[in-house]
């Protein structure tokens, strides 16, 4: 079982039953020096900081009584995923309901729209008219280049590659 693994198995008991979960967990610096651990947790209903310093402070106990890196020294830091985190799991997308997205689909396709809904298969987007120049809108239809999606678009789970909230500052 690799550090992950392992630092993942070790994590359950502090994610409260579910309430929390685990969005992402790296290990940098085995080879020599000091080792850095990063863990991002997150629950439905966001985490706050001291929830993090928990879980840091129980597992960082768990750690190094069990020598978990032999005698290496390490670093472990626990947080939420930032807002410019992608989205990986479904829990993540139902608490970004009505904002703006960023999706790159796995043929490369890129939709820019507000989060409209969510199932177990996929979201639905809605996709507003992209501003073009007169120049390129000419272009366009000289050479019959397809419309892009407008409006309430479904895109499968299976489909997306990378999705990431578009901070707005309005």
């Amino acid at each position: 079982m690799d550090d992950k693994a392992r630092i993942t198995e070790l994590l359950q008991p502090y994610l409260n039953d579910g309430q929390f979960y685990i969005v992402d967990v790296q290990v940098v610096g085995r080879q020599g020096g000091r080792i850095k651990v990063t863990i991002l947790v997150d629950s439905d209903a966001g985490i706050t900081i001291d929830e993090c310093a928990d879980i840091s402070r129980r597992l960082g106990l768990q750690m190094d009584e069990s020598n978990f890196f032999g005698e290496s020294a390490f670093t472990l830091e626990v947080s939420s995923p930032g807002v410019d985190y992608p989205l990986l799991f479904p829990r993540q997308y139902v608490r970004n309901l009505g904002r703006n997205l960023l999706v790159t689909l796995t043929n490369g396709t890129v939709y820019k729209g507000q989060l409209e809904s969510i199932d177990d298969t996929s979201i639905v987007l809605v996709i507003e008219p992209e501003k073009k120049s007169k120049s390129k809108k000419k272009k366009e239809v000289s050479l019959s280049i397809e419309a892009p999606a407008v409006g309430p678009t479904p895109i499968p789970f299976e489909q997306i590659k990378k999705a990431n909230v578009e901070v707005s500052f309005k």
